[in-house]
C-alpha cells in the first residue's frame, strides 16, 4: 500500500490537495478542495478518476475551480460521484450544477450524491444529470459518529472547525498493513503460494490447508504475520486555531504523519489571523509540534507577503519545529 499526494496551485494562489491511495489491489484518488487553476497540474487521466471530493468550506476561493472539474465529469456513471462538505454544501452545489443549459444532454444520465457534514449527523441528497440537476433528492440522515468513508482500505474522517461559519479539516488513514515474514515461513518449511492470501484474509476462519497438511490459521497468523501501521494525511485550512481549537486538534492528529495546513499570516499578524479566523506561523508550527507528526506542510500562504516574507515564515516555523516545508514544486526553500 501508498498514500501519495500532491499540493495543487502555486504560493499565494489558490491552492487543494489531491492524494492517491494504492492498496495493490485497487486506486482510490481523492481531492480536497478545488480553488480556481488548481486542475491545471493533474493530467485529464487523473481528473477523470477522482472518485471524492472534499470541500473544507465554500469561500470563493475554495471551489471557484470546481467548474473546470464538473466539466469532464459531468455524466460519468461508470463510478460514484461523491461530494462531501459543511452544511448548505448541497444547496450552494445545486446552484452551480444547474448554472448551465442542459438542453443537450439528450438520453445522458449520471448521479451526484452531496453530503453536508453537520456537528452530529450527516445528510445525504443527490441530484440527477438527466432532471438539469432541478430538484434536490433527500436520501438519509446518518449519525456523524465515525468516519466518513469507511473502506477495506483506508478511512477519512471529519473535524469541525471555525472559520466564521463550519469549515471542516480532514484526515485520511491507510489501514495497518498485514504482512508475511517470509523468514518466519521459511523455519515452519511453508514455500511461498496462494495459501498466502488466504491466510492474510481476516474474513477466512477455520482450519488451512498447505501442501497436505492442515494447520490452525489463528495460530499461523500469529507465528508469521507483522502488522505494519499505514501512512495518514491531515488536511487543514481557514480555520481559527485559538487555545481550545489547538487542544481539540492534537489528539485528533496524534499518529498522523503528515500536516498539509494553512500558514495565512506571519506572526506578527496574529490580530489579522484572529480577525479572519485564519492560522499563524507560531500556532501551526505549535500544533505539529505538540501533535508530535512527522511532517509540516505549509500552503494556503497569503498573497500580501512578498517572496522573502514566505521564506521568513517558514523559518518561525521551524524554529518551533523543523521538520517543516514548502512543496517542493514551489521553490521557495
Amino acid at each position: 500500500m501508498s498514500l501519495d499526494y500532491k499540493i495543487l496551485g502555486g504560493p499565494g494562489r489558490d491552492n487543494a490537495l489531491w492524494v492517491r491511495v494504492d492498496s495493490g489491489q485497487s486506486v482510490s484518488r481523492l481531492l480536497f478542495d478545488c480553488g480556481a487553476g488548481c486542475l491545471t497540474t493533474l493530467g485529464l487521466a487523473e481528473i477523470l478518476a477522482v472518485e471524492q471530493i472534499f470541500f473544507s468550506h465554500l469561500h470563493m476561493d475554495h471551489v471557484s475551480g470546481f467548474d473546470s472539474l464538473f466539466r469532464c465529469l459531468y455524466n460519468r456513471n461508470s463510478v460514484a460521484n461523491e461530494i462531501w462538505g459543511p452544511p448548505q454544501t448541497s444547496e450552494i452545489l445545486q446552484h452551480r450544477f444547474q448554472g448551465f443549459w442542459w438542453n443537450l444532454i439528450d438520453d445522458q444520465d449520471a448521479t451526484w450524491r452531496v453530503c453536508d457534514v453537520h456537528p452530529d449527523r450527516i445528510e445525504r441528497c443527490h441530484f440527477e444529470l438527466s432532471e438539469a440537476f432541478s430538484a434536490r433528492h433527500h436520501d438519509e440522515v446518518v449519525s456523524g459518529d465515525g468516519p466518513l468513508i469507511d473502506t477495506p482500505h483506508y478511512y477519512v474522517e471529519s473535524i469541525q472547525l471555525r472559520h466564521h461559519g463550519t469549515t471542516l479539516g480532514y484526515r485520511v488513514c491507510e489501514k495497518p498493513r498485514q504482512n508475511i515474514n517470509i523468514e518466519a515461513t521459511a523455519a515452519l518449511g511453508l514455500h511461498p503460494g496462494p495459501w498466502m492470501q488466504t491466510l492474510k484474509d481476516a474474513s477466512h476462519v477455520g482450519p488451512l490447508e498447505i501442501d497436505g497438511n492442515t494447520y490452525n490459521i489463528d495460530e499461523l497468523r500469529t507465528k508469521v504475520m507483522t502488522e505494519t501501521a499505514g501512512e495518514s494525511i491531515a488536511y487543514l485550512t481557514d480555520f481559527l486555531l485559538d487555545e481550545p481549537t489547538l487542544q481539540t486538534l492534537v489528539p485528533w492528529l496524534s499518529g498522523c504523519q503528515t500536516i498539509v495546513c494553512e500558514a495565512q499570516y506571519r506572526r506578527e499578524d496574529i490580530a489579522l489571523a484572529e480577525k479572519y479566523h485564519h492560522a499563524t506561523t507560531e500556532q501551526v508550527s505549535r500544533l505539529a509540534a505538540e501533535a508530535n507528526v512527522e511532517t509540516l506542510l505549509l500552503f494556503h500562504l497569503s498573497d500580501r507577503y512578498e517572496r522573502p516574507e514566505w521564506s521568513e515564515m517558514l523559518a518561525q516555523c521551524r524554529a518551533n519545529f523543523t521538520r517543516t516545508y514548502f512543496p517542493s514544486h514551489w521553490n521557495l526553500s
